[in-house]
């Protein structure tokens, strides 16, 4: 069985003797590579020696709500490269059922001394859910960025799509196409996206000098069940367009106008949101409205880095204008 010395060496790529100079505080070794060195044993689950225990694991949190929806594992990918082109190590934490919490991941995460934590699609954009342990994060000082609207109270750095300018992207779309009675499906009721793009899709009605019927408008679970149970309430109530919060929930969408016997788009059109892998390969393809991960993902890690420098970052949020792409799920009204 390897030593702890030779185990942490050929992690890092270096002698063990350059691993025992930096446990044992000695000079002669790079700030990169004491930095490497210290990662390394947290990476593998070593306890730093006592001297060094008071300062941060160059170790990030990355907290994800699930893997299943394809947009998560693409915001790991961009967050994760960042982070290791400047150096730190992403740990990630997966919300599964029956497993840790997001609060439990928390504690553990302090527990390692992380330098800083990136949420995407947590409790923070949840009104109803707990918060306490993002107040455990502020009170120790450790450097937090959120992805995608936080409840107000919070006061973290965000990093956003602008989900006004989604909806008006795509009400927009299906409106030139002749659509008129147009329907909404988002998450549950408490989840602060979906609000604003409700917000937007009254708003778009307004300017049309209509109102949305009450049932063309419809929360769900981000899954495409949800969106297959949804979408078939609001197909007999006659709308011939649906914009849905997530690519899943447009899935299910098309699988309910199916369901219905209604072709799709020749008698329904469905517009997605994220542009998640592979959209251009269902049948029809998805038209979506892409999130531009790459920017999010890199101004998050930048923000974070900038807190654990010392820098200064204000709470306010940083907005991204994302992209309508038009596929084959959308045509013109019958």
């Amino acid at each position: 069985m390897k030593s702890r010395l030779a185990e942490v060496a050929q992690k890092v790529g270096v002698s063990e003797a350059t691993v025992s100079r930096v446990l044992n505080g000695r000079p002669g070794v790079s700030e990169s590579t004491r930095n490497a060195v210290l990662t390394a044993l947290d990476v593998l689950g070593y306890e730093r020696p006592t001297q060094l225990r008071g300062e941060r694991a160059r170790l990030i949190g990355l907290v994800l709500p699930e893997l299943q929806n394809p947009i998560f594992p693409a915001i790991a990918e961009v967050v994760g490269g960042a982070l290791a082109q400047r150096g730190f190590t992403p740990v990630l934490c997966t919300r599964t059922a029956g497993g840790l919490s997001e609060a439990d991941y928390v504690t553990m995460l302090l527990e390692q001394q992380v330098s800083g934590v990136v949420f995407a699609g947590g409790h923070f954009a949840e009104d109803d859910a707990p918060h306490e342990h993002y107040e455990q994060l502020r009170e120790r000082g450790v450097p937090v960025v959120v992805l995608n609207a936080a409840v107000e109270h919070l006061g973290f750095p965000q990093v956003s799509t602008d989900d006004a300018v989604a909806v008006e992207q795509a009400f927009g779309h299906l409106a030139a196409l002749g659509h008129e009675r147009i329907g909404m499906i988002v998450g549950p009721a408490d989840h602060i996206p979906s609000r604003r793009k409700l917000a937007a899709f009254a708003r778009q009605y307004r300017r049309l000098g209509r109102e949305p019927q009450p049932e063309w408008i419809a929360h769900a679970l981000f899954a495409l069940e949800g969106g297959r149970a949804a979408a078939a309430r609001m197909l007999k109530a006659g709308v011939t367009g649906i914009i849905c919060g997530s690519d899943p929930l447009a899935l299910g969408a098309i699988r309910a106008a199916r369901r219905a016997d209604l072709a799709v788009p020749g008698q329904v059109s469905v517009v997605g949101f994220d542009d998640s892998a592979f959209m251009n390969c269902t049948e029809p393809p998805l038209t979506t409205v892409r999130q531009p991960i790459e920017a999010l993902g890199r101004a998050a890690v930048a923000l974070l880095v900038r807190q654990i420098d010392g820098g200064d970052v204000t709470a306010e949020e940083l907005l991204f204008e994302p992209e309508l792409v038009v596929r084959g799920s959308t045509g013109p009204a019958l």
